[in-house]
């Protein structure tokens, strides 16, 4: 048996591993199945190891992103920047506005409606969350990743930290979203929650160039934000969204912005801003007509580049005025300013070629302001300014300079010049306008008729440096004289100056010879509210003996001379006609004692300035009566001045061994003064013979109302051009003769 169960012992251990086979066919499952398993678990665990060190690195990048990104102490030039104001020269009327169009307000001012309906259409958990949405931040920076555009999601915080603090740009990129989550998380730990709705308020773009939303009121209901209501607001809140879209829309736009701002309202009531019944009691908004804040068009165009090259000269740069948020009061009166154009459009007749160009400008001699002046038709069709750019010749307004130059050198209004025409000197024939002479006249009645032999012969004795002089410390800019001052028909006119220089200039006559640079501001506000009082400070040109006898002088050119069309009945003026040959350009130019005027016409292409009706024109014609008109209205109600009376020239006519004695026309003892008698000049028997090659003068027409002029021709230079007009050089205002 033992052998046998020996041979059997074999046997069954042979036929063990079949029985455990098949009966243990589970075992051998698993044998095979774990070679598998083994590295699922392995891949599992490197997975867990894996995510573990990846959110452990995301934590720790969190941390090093958090400690590297702080808010920024600097905030972009464009989310606080705002818009010049310009102002008429009451300080108050706003004459218009320049560059970016905001005006920051405080929270304060803003009404809860407005602020529920934009919380409403832009962030409902504003108030509630950390400044971050994680839902929307995850959906924008998927769709920034994926390449596809970035859908909303962001808070208000997000959008204002976007907008408002430097060194994040608008680009899409998953770096510079993170940098916006943190500051933004930051922002909302450091900045109350008003704090930052106040920043979103005035940084954000509500469409019509309104930047903010006391700019957007202002341009979509004319009302200042404080007087908006719910309905206003929940349209403010709406063009958000879309603000160019919805800035004036029409048709399918229109449409779509309704349904906006329903929803905006629904959502209003969603936040319990608004009852359902308030919320239905609700109608669409009106909107104002849409207009450009920076509108150049009519004068303001004029005024206003005016006013921006008078800031540049005093150092503020273009960015400083489109975004510096100045408030400048100029010197412009708004009621003036209308009354230059009216004088103009009133005067002028209505089939005034258009090519034929006028200029006024008026100026207060006590301080040198521009209170007003006409430009042009409109500065949208031509920025070229008739007042300040245009620079035409002179004529014979420019007698006046002469006149003071002799008399501040000694001469007196007693003093006799040769009238005769005409008059050769060296190579140059100067006549009088119609071939006229008058003898030996004195310096009264040489001005009173426009005399210009007698300027020319006053002219030499005197020295035409001398007469360029007084032009300079009147406020002529020297570097309009000096190519002239060696001629002799200098003291005619043939310097070109602009209506404003010569309304400044005849302003230092009006001012008792105390000269003040032209200027059109008064004052400059920066955003800290620090003043800059602008001032021009007087200069003593001539003496205050000068200035009378200047004065009473070109009184009796209006009184009963050239310039009898200029004449106001209810106080005295001062002026003088100006009449270039061929009448290129024809001028008056005049004062009393509270403003200086100037009126000067001519054209473009330097031909003569004819209007029909009235044929080449003259001085004492339209300019003056441009003149008078202007100035009987800027001056109705004010209190009449007088001059003061000249040194010695009435002294001397009474006087029974005067000078005057030769024109006494009575024979009776009695002397008649020459303002208040026919003209005492005497009449040509003959009539000169006339150059037969033109004479390189200027001569003023107006000698002769009936003669249509000498025929000369002055060689003119070219037509005037559109020049930055030359602002007078400060050095040059005093001048010791």
């Amino acid at each position: 048996m033992r052998s046998g169960e020996e041979d059997e012992a074999p046997g069954q251990e042979a036929a063990e591993p079949a029985v455990a086979q098949e009966a243990g066919e589970p075992t051998a499952v698993l044998e095979a199945v774990e070679p598998t398993a083994k590295p699922r678990r392995r891949l599992l665990r490197r997975v867990l190891i894996a995510g573990g060190i990846g959110i452990a690195g995301l934590i720790a990048m969190f941390g090093i992103v958090w400690a590297m990104t702080p808010i920024p102490d600097t905030t972009q030039a464009l989310a606080t920047a705002q818009g010049s104001l310009f102002y008429y020269r009451d300080g108050k009327t706003v004459l218009a506005t320049q560059g970016v169009n905001r005006k920051n307000v405080p929270l304060s001012k803003v009404p809860a409606v407005v602020k529920d309906a934009v919380i409403a259409a832009e962030n409902r958990t504003f108030y509630q969350d950390t400044g971050v949405s994680l839902t929307g931040t995850a959906r924008a920076m998927w769709s920034t990743f994926t390449g596809q555009q970035i859908q909303g999601g962001s808070t208000i915080t997000q959008q204002m930290v976007r907008n408002y603090y430097s060194g994040l740009s608008q680009e899409r990129s998953v770096i510079r979203k993170l940098k916006e989550i943190m500051i933004s998380l930051k922002v909302d730990r450091s900045k109350s929650k008003d704090w930052v709705l106040e920043q979103y308020l005035n940084t954000i773009y509500f469409g019509r160039g309104a930047h903010g939303v006391q700019a957007a009121s202002l341009a979509y209901f004319n009302k200042d934000v404080s007087k908006l209501g719910a309905a206003e607001g929940a349209y403010l809140a709406a063009v958000i969204q879309q603000p160019t879209r919805f800035a004036d829309p029409k048709g399918a736009d229109l449409a779509a912005v309704k349904a906006r701002w329903q929803a905006v309202v629904s959502g209003m009531t969603e936040t319990k801003a608004l009852t359902s019944a308030q919320a239905a009691g609700l109608v669409f908004p009106t909107l104002v007509k849409q207009k450009s804040p920076l509108s150049l068009g009519g004068q303001k165009g004029y005024m206003l580049a005016q006013v921006r090259a008078e800031l540049n000269r005093l150092g503020y740069s273009d960015e400083d005025i489109n975004q510096g948020g100045l408030k400048v009061t100029t010197t412009f009166d708004r009621k003036l300013m209308g009354l230059a154009e009216e004088a103009v459009k009133a005067v002028l007749p209505a089939d005034t070629p258009k090519k034929v160009r006028t200029g006024l400008a008026a100026v207060d001699p006590a301080t040198g302001e521009v209170v007003a002046f006409y430009g042009g038709r409109d500065y949208n069709a031509t920025e070229w300014n008739n007042a300040f750019d245009a620079k035409v010749q002179a004529g014979s307004t420019f007698k006046a300079y002469a006149l003071a130059a002799a008399l501040e050198n000694g001469f007196d209004l007693w003093t006799r010049v040769d009238g005769n025409s005409p008059m050769r000197i060296a190579s140059a024939t100067i006549p009088n306008s119609g071939g006229a002479s008058y003898g030996s006249v004195d310096l009264v009645q040489a001005t009173r008729s426009s005399v210009n032999t007698a300027f020319v012969d006053l002219g030499q004795k005197v020295g035409l440096a001398k007469v360029a002089r007084a032009a300079e410390a009147a406020g002529i800019p020297a570097d309009q004289l000096t190519q002239h001052q060696a001629a002799p028909t200098f003291p005619l006119g043939v310097a070109s100056v602009s209506a404003v220089q010569q309304a400044s200039a005849y302003g230092t006559f009006a001012a008792d010879g105390i000269h003040h640079d032209a200027h059109v501001i008064r004052s400059i506000t920066d955003v800290r509210g620090h003043t800059r009082q602008i001032t021009a400070p007087g200069k003593r040109a001539f003496s205050a003996e000068t200035t009378a006898d200047t004065t009473f002088a070109l009184e009796q050119v209006v009184q009963g001379g050239t310039g009898t069309a200029a004449r106001l009945y209810d106080r005295p003026a001062a002026g003088k006609t100006g009449t270039t040959d061929e009448s290129a350009a024809v001028w008056f130019t005049g004062y009393v004692p509270q403003l200086s005027v100037a009126v000067d016409m001519f054209r473009d292409d330097n031909k003569a300035v004819t209007v029909p009706g009235y044929g080449a024109l003259y001085g004492g014609t339209l300019p003056a009566q441009i003149w008078k008109y202007f100035m009987s209205a800027a001056m109705d109600g004010k209190p009449v001045e007088e001059f003061p009376p000249p040194t010695d020239y009435q002294t001397m006519w009474d006087s029974p061994n005067s000078p005057s004695d030769q024109n006494n026309q009575n024979g009776d003892g009695e002397n008649s003064t020459p303002w208040d008698s026919p003209s005492p000049f005497p009449t040509p028997t003959d009539t000169p013979e006339m150059p037969d090659s033109p004479p390189p003068t200027e001569g003023d027409n107006q000698g002769d109302q009936n003669n249509p002029g000498n025929g000369t021709d002055t060689g003119n230079p070219d037509p005037p051009t559109p020049d930055e007009p030359t602002a007078p050089d400060p050095t040059t205002t005093e001048v010791n003769f």
